[in-house]
């Protein structure tokens, strides 16, 4: 359906149809997932969850209409015991590292302090500016190389492409287009297909889309007081499409390397 929107007189918009494959992942991920907005505050107790006031306003309410006082620390108490057995259950697992650093924190009421964003709108510009001085004095246009008449053009298989979507790290973070890795991973079945079909195109015409090369970069400080641009190292985030177009890419061009290199560079 997409490829055939972006289909006109026998040629396939590569742009076009990764754009609208893409939005309509968000749309999707729009329909399902239900926002919603949590407070939290700097001194809150950790026994005092959502449920935990629930139960003490509903005990508030029936005191208030007449009824007997329920004993808050009963309930506190019983919280309190859950609580212990969560923290408990992370140091169960010696080989869980992260489910212990998490446990560590929850006792120790560990929290990070936010750094102050600098204020300055030029700011942004001036990084930008920094991070591309080597695109700004290459002034070499950008050309395709034509490649011989008996080369043969990589192609990827279904297999390869849901193989790679089942990898993908749901934790990492996502990129511009804002769709998280579980989507990818969990919804391989349904995007193989498409996916296939938008990367070998991309490899037949030696085009990569431009919403899959954009990238979003925070600059994060090397040291505690920051003097120049220098000092900020940029962390990037890029598509998780080109991540697996990449890793499918490299997969497939070391099996073309070992059947036509000779005998002795295979060995």
């Amino acid at each position: 359906m997409f490829r055939e929107a972006a289909t006109y007189i026998n040629t396939t918009d590569l742009e076009e149809y990764t754009l609208s494959v893409t939005s309509y992942i968000d749309k999707c991920m729009d329909d399902v997932t239900v926002s919603k907005t949590i407070t939290t505050r700097s001194n809150q107790n950790p026994l005092m969850t959502a449920e935990v006031r629930a139960l003490l306003k509903a005990g508030d309410s029936v005191f208030k209409a007449g009824g007997p006082k329920k004993s808050k620390g009963q309930t506190v108490h019983q919280r309190g015991e859950a609580h212990g057995q969560s923290i408990h259950s992370r140091f169960k697992n010696s080989g869980d590292t992260q489910r212990m650093w998490q446990g560590i924190q929850a006792i120790t009421n560990y929290s990070t302090t936010p750094p102050a964003c600098d204020r300055d709108a030029s700011f942004p510009d001036a990084l930008n500016d920094f991070y591309s001085w080597l695109k700004t004095q290459n002034g070499v246009a950008a050309r395709k190389t034509t490649p011989p008449p008996d080369d043969q053009v990589l192609c990827l298989t279904a297999a390869d492409v849901r193989k790679t979507l089942l990898r993908v790290n749901p934790r990492k973070a996502t990129g511009p287009d804002n769709i998280p890795g579980r989507v990818l991973r969990e919804c391989a079945d349904q995007l193989t297909d498409v996916f296939t079909d938008i990367f070998n195109i991309s490899l037949s015409s030696a085009t990569v889309p431009t919403c899959l090369k954009a990238t979003t970069s925070i600059p994060v400080p090397k040291k505690s007081s920051v003097s120049c641009l220098n000092d900020y190292r940029p962390c990037t985030h890029t598509y998780h499409h080109e991540v697996d177009r990449e890793a499918c890419h490299e997969h497939l061009q070391h099996h073309h390397d070992e059947q036509w290199s000779p005998p002795v560079l295979c060995a």
